[in-house]
């Protein structure tokens, strides 16, 4: 990390929603990239047509494949979220992803921080302490400040 800069609080409750939520971003992505491949998308959700880039022609379905994908905006964000995600996660030391599986991986959340705490034997500000760095870390390269 550079600098550190202060994070709102606002950003860091939807920093940790995207800790919490992450495997269900990862099955929300699989699931996109099957719709966008299969051509059958939910009512309501739209799909860029190979017409909207112009004057590009693309014949080949494989083109256009690839055009669906890497112009789908709400694919390209949870990717981007997830890759972030998986990013910090593996920058961290063992102490530090056991914290990110207990307090937001683990299903269903039981521990209170104190739990953790001793879960991790470490005290209470330690695990705070340990949970910014993580915030901060994702934030940052998120460029959510």
């Amino acid at each position: 990390m550079t600098e550190t800069m202060k994070i709102r609080k606002g950003t860091v409750k939807h920093v940790e929603m995207e800790l919490f939520d992450y495997h269900e971003t990862v099955k929300r992505i699989k699931a996109r990239r099957d719709e966008l491949m299969s051509n059958t998308v939910p009512e309501g959700r739209a799909v860029i047509s190979t017409s909207e880039i112009e004057p590009l022609r693309y014949n080949s379905s494989t083109e256009r494949l690839g055009i669906r994908l890497a112009s789908d905006r709400q694919l390209q964000e949870m990717e981007r979220i997830a890759k972030a995600i998986e990013h910090v996660y593996n920058v961290c030391d063992a102490e530090r992803k056991e914290l990110i599986r207990i307090k937001y991986w683990a299903k269903p959340q039981k521990l209170t921080w104190e739990g953790i705490a001793a879960e991790l034997h470490i005290s209470r500000a330690t695990a705070f302490r340990w949970r910014d760095e993580i915030i901060q870390a994702l934030s940052e390269r998120l460029g959510w400040y």
